[in-house]
């Protein structure tokens, strides 16, 4: 254990954003005299983290703000925290009429065509609420909605005629503005109904390859077409893209759904074809649904690039682990590979008071640390804006020094920020194996064992 000196200090009921946290992580850890430093709300995760990085964690809550820094003068290092964290809610200067008070009034005062909520979960509901009763579409970035209050809101967004986009929901592209988790892609005939961000942006960074153009990518949220939800919000975006002129075809990804459900979304009489890609046992996967799309559309199946390993002496590898960001490029692996050690660090129990993996490489940086010499690491890297800005800068280094072999899904288009030809090439000279389609992937994963 380091003898450096460690401070943890706990301010009750601070809560600040996971990706405002995260940042103020990284700049304290590149402070001269900082060992190590992490910023974060008490969740359990992260007092777990802290603890195994050796702090001595007082009681804490999540909604508590952990400040822990190991330092050579950690207490000058935790006023730097709280300056950078103060410095990060200052109002702006130029706000002095009074600001709306509730989202309602706000969405009025902007002539707002469509809200989006992004809050703690417990609050998020209240505010969609208020968006649809005034009769605005609304993307729910927030998790830990109950399934019940999904069904309401979704239930009142029928009788308002709007759209509800999640809880959950991460990704959308309305008529070619990214929300959320979003490539960059050209626009053209393909709409795109997804109860799965990740799911979507795979199909359409792979049409994007292909030289097609998406129209719009409505997102329902991961429990929409459940028993429960009853696939509300997916059957109201399949009839509007339905109607939409600049959409010639359609493509519906999910996780598999109720099969009553599913049912009912099939009988939806709509003049423009669907192409189905819920992935289950058997089915076809989002790799193979894209180029039925292309076929459908009249366009050749590309080759889909790739970029192999470079080759090393390595012992006989044994099991595979996905070290996955996206729930449903993680499920799609796990049909692929027959694999039970395939980890969404996606999901909410990784999620809650931390930024999400495709934005805070952490949990996966120490996930390949641990890997042994005999597993295949298949991961996933999901570029685009929202996304981390360079997320080579973090995780190839990781690759490299882990002891297994990594086979990764690099998911993404020519027009994203963080350049993917530069991103497989630092990912290829780690030691991975590049793949644009994630099946594939998943396959050249499987035949190494």
């Amino acid at each position: 254990m380091s003898d450096t000196p460690a401070a943890v200090v706990v301010r009750r009921g601070a809560y600040h954003d996971s990706v405002a946290l995260m940042r103020v992580s990284r700049a304290l850890s590149g402070l001269p005299g900082v060992e190590a430093a992490m910023v974060a709300m008490g969740t359990e995760l992260n007092v777990t983290i802290l603890r195994e990085l050796g702090f001595t964690v007082p009681e804490a809550g999540p909604g508590d703000l952990l400040v822990a820094v190991r330092a050579h003068d950690p207490g000058a290092a935790v006023e730097e925290a709280e300056r950078q964290l103060a410095t990060a809610h200052r109002p702006q200067a130029a706000a002095r009429e009074q600001p709306p008070r509730t989202t309602r009034s706000a969405a009025a005062a902007a002539d707002a065509g469509l809200v989006l909520v992004s809050t703690p979960g417990e609050y998020a509901f209240l505010e969609a609420y208020d968006a649809v009763e005034a009769g605005l579409p609304v993307m729910i970035f927030s998790d830990g909605v109950p399934v019940e209050r999904e069904r309401q809101l979704k239930e009142l967004a029928e009788a308002r005629d709007v759209l509800v986009m999640g809880p959950d929901c991460g990704t959308a592209v309305i008529a070619g503005a990214g929300l959320g988790f979003a490539n960059v892609l050209t626009p053209g005939p393909a709409g795109v109904v997804a109860a799965s961000g990740t799911g979507a942006q795979q199909v359409t960074c792979l049409l994007d390859r292909a030289g097609v153009g998406v129209s719009h990518v409505l997102g329902v949220g991961g429990r929409d077409l459940s028993a429960e939800v009853g696939g509300l919000s997916t059957m109201r975006a399949l009839r509007m893209l339905d109607d939409d002129p600049a959409t010639e075809l359609i493509v519906l990804v999910s996780k598999p759904p109720a099969p009553e459900v599913a049912r009912a979304v099939r009988e939806l009489p709509l003049r423009t074809p669907v192409v189905p890609a819920m992935l289950r046992e058997g089915g076809p996967d989002l790799t193979e649904a894209a180029e039925q799309a292309l076929r459908l559309l009249g366009r050749p199946v590309p080759e889909w690039p790739s970029w192999p390993a470079w080759h090393r002496a390595r012992p006989a590898a044994e099991r595979i682990r996905g070290v996955y960001s996206g729930g449903t490029l993680a499920t799609e692996a796990a049909l692929i590979t027959g694999s039970r050690d395939i980890v969404d660090y996606g999901d909410d129990a990784y999620t809650r008071g931390r930024a999400h993996p495709m934005i805070d490489p952490t949990l996966r940086v120490e996930a390949l640390a641990a890997a042994a010499e005999t597993d295949v690491v298949l991961m996933d890297v999901v570029l685009g804006h929202g996304a981390d800005p360079d997320p080579a800068a973090s995780l190839a280094h990781a690759v490299a020094r882990t002891p297994a072999t990594v086979v990764v899904a690099l998911i993404g288009t020519d027009g994203d920020p963080q350049d993917l030809h530069r991103q497989a090439a630092a990912f290829r000279e780690a030691g991975a194996a590049v793949f644009t389609s994630n099946a594939q992937a998943a396959r050249h994963a499987r035949s190494l064992l």
